[in-house]
């Protein structure tokens, strides 16, 4: 493990192994954090949430009152990047997540395991971003919205309806566009299926059969669940 000596590490700050954490970053309780993390420089992780109704105390004297912040294994959270602690459960990152310089995920967020966001984005409050989903550079997800799993939103984009799995989504608002067909490619989904849910959105509909590849099936069955959590 490598903490450099200017980490604020309050009460309830659990550490894995190898974890490494970059000068004047602040990590405040409960805060559970995997193995193999890297964390940069300037980082706040576990502030209480923005919210009117959230106590807004001196967390690194004692203990918050919130419902913490998880961190899985082998993610990396660059420079000033923001994490704040959850309102109504944790804040959730999974594993192998890559969060660029100055993001930010507000309270309640979840991201599913190997989540990517690009330099300058802003996860509003309880928002849900789906495994291996790719957010770029300033783009912008408003609070309870969700983005499914295998996604690519442009830069600059702003995300205000949800997004169903395997979306390539640009604009402001954001719009599906098509599928994410070079991210389903990479995952070796089968062609046929990749060029029929492409098809679909680009005509702004909903895909006309059942897929066979259970990954597409998992991935419209966590959006109906993310549904259900907001």
């Amino acid at each position: 493990m490598t903490v450099h000596s200017s980490v604020v590490l309050s009460k309830g700050v659990e550490l894995g192994e190898r974890v490494v954490i970059g000068p004047n970053t602040v990590l405040l309780g409960p805060c559970t954090i995997g193995d193999d993390v890297w964390i940069g420089p300037g980082c706040v992780i576990g502030t209480p949430p923005e919210l009117t109704s959230a106590r807004q105390n001196a967390a690194w004297d004692d203990d918050l009152d919130h419902h913490g912040v998880e961190i899985g294994a082998g993610s990396v959270i660059r420079e000033m990047s923001s994490i704040q602690q959850g309102s109504r459960r944790p804040t959730h990152l999974g594993a192998g997540c890559w969060l660029l310089s100055r993001s930010y995920v507000a309270h309640d967020c979840i991201l599913e395991d190997g989540v990517t966001t690009s330099a300058g984005v802003t996860l509003g409050g309880h928002s849900q971003v789906g495994a291996g989903a790719t957010i770029g550079m300033n783009a912008t997800v408003h609070q309870r919205r969700i983005v499914g799993p295998g996604s690519m939103v442009g830069m600059s984009a702003a995300v205000t309806r949800d997004l169903p799995p395997f979306a390539k989504a640009y604009g402001t608002p954001a719009r599906t566009r098509g599928a994410n067909t070079i991210g389903m490619s990479r995952q070796g989904i089968d062609a046929a299926e990749t060029d029929a849910l492409d098809a679909a959105y680009r005509e702004g509909r909903a895909p006309d059969a059942t897929f066979d590849d259970p990954r597409l099936r998992a991935a419209f069955e966590w959006v109906a669940d993310a549904v259900a959590r907001v």
